[in-house]
């Protein structure tokens, strides 16, 4: 595990709520809207906002949802409620809407790429229900990804859970991101829960889909900054150290702009 000796927890837990109040202040919006998926990220998000004092919505939006999930977005919700009198929380159960979805579309020769598709779907269908609540509350949307997931290996679904107003736990690492957890009171039973999307219906970990764990990718990510490259290492770090690089270079596509085919002037 990478923790910078110099991570001030409460300095940095001070500076994300200031910027997060700060930045509604400044937007004139009242609050904000976090989709709770029963795992870490999101349960530190939505405690941060909830830090702020203005009006947090949690949002529970399950799609055959495993029970694990349900339960540990559940409890983390009443203890939020129980601490901040200014959070608040609503399901929208998008089961349905996701299988009304699936038969209007045609399904796909290729099983790997159509189970992937849909829950690239799912994600979008949260992401669509997040902004309806913010819009009819004048809230914003807050995102729950990590550093590691946003600039490291692209783990997120573009216009999905990628789909936010602000980010502000992007410039955590998810070491970083379980100091913090640990530090606001986030629930013992999510810090130590595997790490999961929860797109799939299934128990499959965010390690089994990525071949390697948050703090393997951590180590890969601190590595390449540095200008390491793949003949620096053996073994399992060669193979890690490849997983990211790989992961990294595939999706740019999601952390870069989106690319504009600009007209030369003579054209024009």
């Amino acid at each position: 595990m990478h923790i910078d000796n110099g991570f001030n927890t409460e300095a940095i837990n001070n500076h994300i709520v200031n910027w997060l109040r700060n930045y509604a202040t400044n937007a004139k919006i009242k609050g904000f809207v976090v989709g709770i998926s029963g795992g870490i990220d999101s349960a530190l998000t939505s405690t941060l906002c909830a830090q702020t004092g203005l009006p947090t919505l949690c949002v529970s939006m399950p799609i055959h949802q495993a029970a694990s999930q349900v339960h540990r977005g559940k409890e983390h919700i009443a203890q939020l409620k129980e601490r901040f009198s200014n959070v608040s929380d609503t399901e929208a159960d998008l089961t349905p809407v996701f299988e009304i979805f699936k038969k209007q579309v045609p399904e796909s020769d290729n099983e790997q790429l159509y189970n992937l598709t849909l829950a690239n779907t799912r994600a979008r269908l949260r992401m669509t229900t997040l902004y309806y609540y913010a819009g009819i509350h004048g809230a914003l949307v807050a995102g729950t990804g990590n550093k590691v997931e946003d600039f490291g290996v692209g783990f997120y679904t573009k216009y999905g859970d990628g789909g936010v107003d602000v980010s502000p736990i992007a410039d955590l690492m998810k070491s970083e991101v379980r100091t913090l957890a640990r530090h606001t009171g986030v629930p013992q039973s999510i810090i130590d829960a595997k790490p999961t999307d929860g797109l799939f219906g299934d128990d499959r970990s965010d390690e089994d889909q990525l071949g390697a764990s948050y703090d393997e990718l951590e180590w890969a990510m601190l590595e390449d900054e540095n200008g390491a490259n793949a003949n620096d290492f053996a073994g399992r770090q060669k193979e890690v150290f490849a997983i990211y690089k790989r992961l990294n270079t595939i999706n740019q596509h999601k952390m870069n702009p989106i690319p504009i085919c600009e007209i030369p002037n003579n054209l024009k």
